[in-house]
């Protein structure tokens, strides 16, 4: 009997899983180097939780989250985001009280019952980061840079910032408002799921890819033109800092998270790595989301990625560099200087690969190739009577016969 995976999902190993751990270690070192911690919150939470943070009325609780009755008779749901399970976690700690300026960085799978297409699966992976407690255009400047330098480390360059302003809470109600005005007056002109949008998330309207719509909104009231003065500042404040931070970024006041608790800063980072711009980044400012979830106000911006679209976007080179892999050839007559020389490579934290049961020289080596190994540790005979060892660079084809501190140097 063959059991297949399910739609929607992967196995992933070998070279995927290569760049999966590549895409973790690097959000590591540089998420770290920002003051940001790791969290990790539950897969599976109270499908309330996603209700109340994500909203009713979006795609993502309407159509596309794994909901189901558990046998404690409670409707949970495999996690769709990560926002709304780090605020809960957030709250659920009190930090809020005691702590309230938290940054954290996570990755994990996420669960979406959608159309699945080339680098969107029905199981994928986010990585990404919450900054709690600070609300300043500085933080989302910095956050900003953080995640280019992000994509930059992953080789994905060609980056372009795309940023907005949503305005405060108070400029965006009035705005909401009036878009809804102009939305009723124009509905019967609206597509089907612009008509269902138009009253309970006009927004997401802005968001409509139908050419009809469009032309509706090209006279529909502007967002920028609702903000007060503070409004005004924390926008005209964050594009200065982004210039301080020589951030490469455009306005584009299109831009919109069309989640009720979104507020001030958007943004969505493009490469056009895969041909036409395509966004493999985003995020924004959500000072609502304490207050929906628990009605306390603490301000809070994040964003992700995928990793399954980050991976599409890195060079193998770049992964083959990281991993150089080193492959020993030994023999039977050597085997007690081989099983020496492994545990003094190990101890130094070199990882290495070989044959369990050693053949000739010729196919030993290869299988050294075939696995693309940069280096090749050679134990003969003539290497175990000098207590030396063989190395060969299969890059640049040299080979030295050096000492085991000289060869875990050369390595490392």
């Amino acid at each position: 009997m063959k059991f297949d995976t399910l739609k929607g999902m992967k196995d992933t190993y070998f070279d995927d899983m290569a760049k999966y751990e590549y895409i973790i270690n690097t959000a590591k070192e540089i998420f770290s180097k920002y003051s940001y911690d790791r969290v990790m919150t539950p897969i599976l939470e109270e499908t309330s939780l996603f209700k109340r943070a994500v909203g009713d009325e979006t795609d993502v609780v309407s159509k596309e989250m794994y909901t189901f009755i558990d046998k404690g008779d409670r409707s949970v749901t495999l996690r769709p985001e990560g926002t709304a399970g780090v605020v809960r976690a957030y709250l659920n700690a009190g930090l809020h009280k005691s702590n309230p300026n938290v940054k954290w960085y996570y990755y994990g799978p996420m669960y979406r019952y959608e159309a699945p297409q080339k680098g969107r699966y029905r199981e994928f992976h986010q990585v990404g980061i919450e900054s709690l407690g600070i609300r300043t255009p500085l933080i989302d400047a910095e956050i900003i840079k953080m995640a280019c330098e992000f994509l930059e480390k992953l080789g994905i360059n060609d980056l372009v910032v795309e940023v907005n302003s949503l305005g405060n809470i108070d400029s965006r109600f009035r705005y909401i408002e009036e878009l809804k005005k102009y939305l009723k007056v124009n509905f019967d002109g609206l597509s089907n799921d612009s008509k269902i949008r138009s009253d309970k998330n006009p927004l997401r309207v802005l968001d409509s890819k139908d050419e009809n719509d469009q032309k509706i909104l090209l006279n529909a009231p502007m967002l920028h033109d609702f903000f007060d003065e503070e409004s005004n500042k924390y926008f005209e404040d964050l594009k200065y800092y982004l210039e301080k931070f020589e951030i490469n970024y455009v306005v584009n006041q299109k831009l919109v998270r069309g989640l009720d608790y979104y507020s001030d800063t958007v943004f969505e980072v493009k490469s056009s790595k895969l041909g036409a711009q395509s966004t493999v980044l985003a995020g924004g400012r959500y000072d609502r989301l304490t207050e929906i979830l628990a009605d306390v106000k603490i301000p809070g911006i994040g964003f992700a990625a995928g990793i399954e679209r980050l991976s599409l976007l890195i060079d193998d080179e770049l992964i083959k560099k990281e991993n150089k892999k080193i492959f020993v050839i030994y023999f039977e007559e050597t085997k007690d200087y081989f099983i020496n020389t492994l545990n003094t490579l190990r101890k130094h934290n070199i990882n290495v690969e070989f044959e369990y049961a050693p053949k000739g020289f010729g196919t030993q080596m290869k299988k050294a190739n075939k696995i693309d190994a940069k280096y090749v540790l050679i134990l003969g005979e003539d290497e175990m009577k000098n207590n030396k060892l063989s190395i060969k660079n299969f890059e640049d084809g040299s080979q030295e016969i050096l000492t085991i501190d000289e060869v875990i140097e050369r390595i490392k």
